[in-house]
């Protein structure tokens, strides 16, 4: 058992408890704190996210719950405030450390089920199984499209971390040539040049200022015509209304997507209803498995600040003083 007794809001509502934390974490998490849950099945932020948390040394937010300045002045109690995910882009980092406030990321749990989505739309786009099954479902005769064989393929996949390698793995073992550009791991294959050569091009970058609207009209205009395009990165990586229109000419075949620039990364609705384009709710890493792994990083979390230990994804450690109320050098 641990040093401290800790108390922890968890913020995960009802509606996305289950798929993105679990009752296998939540008694380990108890172990090491009592937990305070969110009742509701909304996502709190702001003073009501603060007014819930009340008296908590510890948020663990899901996605739907930023971390804001607001938050952070209104709970004098709190110690650390724990992202159950990679992305961090909605927690105010410098305002957290200002009210020297911990902040924490999970590591990426997703790689496999990311990658196994991406196989997934690009043979939907390949073989256009969406499409058919929506023209039956309608009672319509079906009308055969294009058909394209993934071992006579090339696929273009730009940025090379985790999930782009486990992606490279699986496409190779399906007998298609892969073609990569990261500037940073794999810069000798210009990205103009897996542009144009890709017939499946992957969106694997990560998100930047110099990565915003990366693949913008230029970017299409430089792909094989009848190419398809998927983005299982972020929204902002795309300039939406570029997309749109390669796709009305015909210089795109098809997109596929499972984020966008709706709110919460979503798919855009206009992009998303359009027959040509296979859509996913942002659920790229909601598997059980995915939700386990990074559940239970942050159950370490909370274990190692009972402990009195500077947990491992600390984002913010130098600046987070309230770390002393714990017996906790900061970082």
């Amino acid at each position: 058992m641990s040093g401290n007794r800790l108390k922890v809001f968890l913020s995960h509502g009802t509606d996305t408890f289950a798929g993105y934390f679990g009752d296998q974490a939540l008694a380990e998490l108890q172990r090491h704190a009592d937990v305070v849950r969110n009742p509701t099945g909304r996502d709190l932020r702001d003073a009501e996210l603060a007014d819930a948390a009340k008296g908590c040394q510890a948020i663990i937010a899901f996605r739907g719950s930023p971390g804001t300045e607001a938050t952070f002045a209104a709970t004098p109690d709190l110690v650390a405030f724990l992202r159950c995910a990679v992305d961090i882009s909605t927690i105010d980092v410098p305002a957290a450390s200002s009210h020297g406030i911990l902040v924490t990321r999970a590591t990426p749990g997703f790689v496999d089920s990311v990658a196994e989505l991406g196989i997934g739309m690009i043979v939907d786009l390949a073989r256009g199984i969406s499409r058919l099954g929506q023209q039956y479902r309608r009672g319509e005769a079906p009308t055969p499209g294009r058909n394209v064989q993934l071992s006579a393929s090339t696929l273009g996949i730009i940025g090379y971390g985790r999930i782009a390698r486990r992606l490279d793995e699986i496409a190779r073992a399906l007998g298609m040539k892969v073609l990569v550009h990261d500037p940073h791991v794999r810069p000798e294959t210009s990205l103009e040049e897996v542009q144009a050569r890709a017939d499946f091009l992957v969106c694997l970058a990560i998100s930047s200022p110099e990565t915003a609207n990366l693949m913008d009209a230029s970017a299409f205009a430089r792909m094989k015509r009848g190419a398809f395009f998927i983005n299982l990165s972020r929204g902002e990586l795309v300039d939406e209304a570029a997309l749109e229109a390669a796709l009305d000419s015909g210089q795109l075949g098809g997109a596929a997507m499972d984020v966008g620039r709706a709110p919460d990364q979503m798919p855009s609705p206009r992009l998303a209803r359009r027959p040509d384009v296979v859509a996913t709710p942002h659920i790229g890493g909601v598997t059980p498995e995915a939700a386990y792994h990074q559940a239970m990083d942050t159950v370490r979390q909370i274990a190692a600040l009972a402990d009195g230990r500077l947990p491992e994804g600390a984002v913010n450690a130098a600046a987070a003083h309230r770390l002393s109320r714990l017996g906790i050098a900061p970082g």
